[in-house]
């Protein structure tokens, strides 16, 4: 039901975005400049090789306002503070507390280093939106931080596909084990990563710093040439948001529903009660993420790339960057994501904020194991002289009753 209700919503959003360009096409202007964060070129007084761009004023205002040098460097920190800590922790339990490196275990070791990778970068982005959005640590940097930025969305959303399809299998098949499970989702992870670092090439092939003669900052990515951002840039993301966003969202809602139907089969079971709570909670996390960090910003995306195209304009540039900033949210769900998935991930975890050691905990694990054993042996040893008496005391009354008949 969970599942159902989200892909309710997006139909909705979807039908609100067009019609946002439906308002645009009737507002049509002939003006080249509109409300977006398409630059012009404009005349190079100090006869510099660098090209200097300008801006319209509603562009303007928004690089210069509130938004963009106060709440987007707030969300930024809060997500640094929480992000950093909580993914390194969770890849220090994955690599030196979890023993059993089994499919799920893999993915999300692969999620939390995509995440760690990309929340390092942090600073720099607060940094920017903090002085302004003067970007002061040149094109490499600009393009590196840019290409992580889109890079762990996509990345984070493939890899939540792959353990939302792995969740299912296990719920419909859980009793198969095999090596093979193991290899194949590292083989996954790995063509994902290759993906991924084939698909944000474009992103390092164009400049993405922009120096704007009237404001006096060089912006990075937030200002592009008009005629990159109309032709190339469209295609680009369009093509990013049906491969990555839309397919992917579509397996994870199936298995989830798949999953829900196959628990309700079971209902009979006595730990499917227990089961069906997890998978529901895991649900809900997932769409919650979907609709809250990745949906958002991927249809603005297009829908703002779109109306650059088509009208030289766009109403949606405010809301973009804030689904973008949003969008970031994901590298504080993902540790919660770990928790409520992993049996051995909340025993690890535990026990590393105990400062146990690794050797204390495999003697606990021992102990307890030898401890479920020994109280197993003596609940047999128990039956089994209950069955001896009880067979004893039955000879003894067939003796005493064989004597009476003969007496």
């Amino acid at each position: 039901m969970p599942a159902r209700r989200g892909l309710c919503l997006l139909p909705l959003l979807l039908c609100a975005l067009l019609g946002a360009a439906a308002h645009a096409e009737n507002r049509g202007t002939s003006s080249s400049k509109g409300r977006s964060f398409a630059g012009w070129k404009a005349p190079n007084t100090n006869n510099a090789s660098e090209e200097v761009y300008e801006v319209d004023e509603f562009a303007a205002k928004v690089l210069t306002g509130k938004l963009t040098t106060v709440f987007l460097p707030i969300v930024y920190i809060i997500v640094f503070i929480i992000g950093l800590p909580s993914n390194a922790m969770a890849l220090w339990v994955f690599f030196f507390r979890t023993k059993k490196k089994h499919p799920a275990v893999i993915y999300m070791v692969n999620l939390a280093l995509a995440d760690l990778l990309f929340v390092v970068w942090f600073p720099l982005k607060i940094a920017y939106h903090v002085n302004g959005n003067n970007w002061l640590f040149g094109e490499g940097l600009c393009k590196v931080l840019v290409g992580f930025f889109y890079g762990n969305m996509y990345c984070s959303i493939l890899f939540m596909t792959c353990l939302s399809v792995q969740r299912y299998w296990v719920v419909v098949n859980p009793i198969v084990r095999s090596r093979k499970k193991s290899e194949i989702a590292l083989g996954i992870s790995l063509a994902i990563w290759v993906l991924i670092l084939l698909g944000t090439i474009p992103l390092y092939l164009v400049n993405q710093t922009t120096y704007i003669s009237d404001l006096n900052i060089t912006t990075c990515h937030d200002v592009l040439p008009a005629n990159v951002l109309a032709h190339d840039m469209f295609s680009y993301f369009l093509s990013l948001a049906i491969g990555l966003f839309l397919i992917p969202a579509l397996l994870t809602a199936v298995a989830y529903i798949l999953m829900i139907k196959t628990l309700n089969a079971s209902i009979s079971e006595i730990s499917t009660g227990k089961k069906r709570k997890r998978a529901i909670k895991l649900i809900i996390t997932v769409l919650s993420m979907y609709l809250i960090c990745f949906t958002p910003s991927n249809v603005l995306l297009v829908v703002h790339y779109l109306l650059l195209k088509t009208y030289s304009q766009s109403y949606l540039y405010v809301s973009y960057i804030t689904a973008l900033c949003l969008s970031t949210l994901n590298s504080c769900i993902d540790p919660f994501i770990y928790y409520y998935i992993s049996k051995d991930f909340r025993y690890n975890l535990k026990n590393a904020l105990l400062c146990r050691s690794v050797r204390t905990t495999r003697r606990m694990q021992v102990s307890l194991s030898s401890s479920r054993l020994l109280h197993l042996w003596i609940d047999k040893a128990v039956c089994k002289e209950e069955s001896f008496i009880s067979y004893q005391q039955q000879q003894q009354q067939q003796r005493s009753a064989n004597d009476l008949r003969k007496s």
